[in-house]
């Protein structure tokens, strides 16, 4: 028998404070991956920050930490908004889905990471729709496909519009996409890593220009 989860925007707390939203979606059964996930993983930063950045999902310490990005592609990210300029202390940090989805291998205790699935993706979407509402960023940044895809939609490629700043008027702000830190960390080898890592900074850099003109 399938369960049917109604998704977040039943969750929504009549009014929309960052305050509000994070006690809110402590308690959201959304989807079934309340079920999985150790706790929500909700967004953090300044109020107001003039730079939101979306990952995937949260991932093995940050399920356990409670915080977004503090895991080791968290400090890939700190590494590359250092290179570009960009004060992490201004910036809003969260993702698509609010749950880590994991999985193991068989005969292992390793949590590796699953990609969440599009209908879980759409029932977590009223939490950052919320969260854009509140922050009113000058910019998003989507970190990889399935941040990107959330808002995009689901033909987006970041391979062929990476860079690219796009109007959203739905959202109230302009959309731009890059790689996911995690990605680079998966890179082949040394130099591959130093590449996508070069590449990624260019791509922060870009951003940091945007909004200081």
């Amino acid at each position: 028998m399938t369960t049917h989860h109604p998704g977040a925007a039943d969750f929504l707390p009549p009014r929309l404070t960052l305050n509000t939203l994070v006690r809110a979606a402590a308690t959201c059964t959304g989807c079934d991956l309340h079920h999985l996930g150790t706790q929500t993983v909700f967004g953090e930063g300044p109020t107001h920050a003039r730079v939101m950045m979306v990952g995937e999902q949260p991932g093995d310490r940050e399920d356990l930490e409670g915080h977004p990005f503090v895991g080791p592609a968290g400090r890939l990210l700190d590494r590359a908004l250092a290179e570009s300029g960009i004060d992490r202390e201004d910036v809003y940090l969260t993702n698509a889905v609010k749950h880590f989805r994991w999985g193991r291998l068989p005969g292992k205790k390793k949590r590796i990471h699953r990609k969440p699935t599009l209908v879980q993706v759409a029932a977590c979407r009223p939490w950052l729709d919320a969260e854009i509402k509140v922050v009113r960023p000058e910019i998003v940044v989507c970190l990889g496909a399935t941040a990107a895809q959330a808002l995009l939609g689901s033909k987006f490629r970041v391979t062929q519009h990476r860079g690219e700043v796009l109007e959203v008027p739905d959202l109230g702000a302009p959309v731009t996409a890059t790689v996911h830190p995690a990605s680079i960390l998966r890179a082949s080898d040394d130099a591959a890593r130093r590449r996508e890592m070069d590449a990624f900074v260019r791509d922060l850099t870009a951003v940091r220009r945007s909004v200081a003109a």
